[in-house]
């Protein structure tokens, strides 16, 4: 009885996989410059030190990053230009 149970659990949760991973966010757009050439210009930015992190929302890049002298910054980037908004 135990092994049905495992099992029918397992079938459950694979069926449930896709419908779980959904996510409701659209993609970039295809002409979106890289992720990697908008981090690129973060780097740049005076004083930068590290990347927090990098959310999509709203059709846009938001990335967090802190400075050396520990302020936290927070830019929303546009994906096709990689200019901030």
């Amino acid at each position: 009885m135990s092994r049905f149970l495992v099992a029918t659990s397992v079938a459950v949760f694979l069926a449930a996989g896709p419908a779980l991973a959904a996510d409701d966010k659209p993609l970039p757009p295809p002409n979106a410059k890289k992720l990697s050439e908008i981090l690129a210009k973060v780097e740049q930015r005076d004083g930068f030190r590290y990347v927090k992190e990098v959310d999509w929302d709203n059709g846009a890049y938001t990335v967090t990053y802190y400075t050396s002298d520990k302020a936290k910054v927070e830019i929303t980037y546009d994906p096709v230009t990689a200019e901030p908004k």
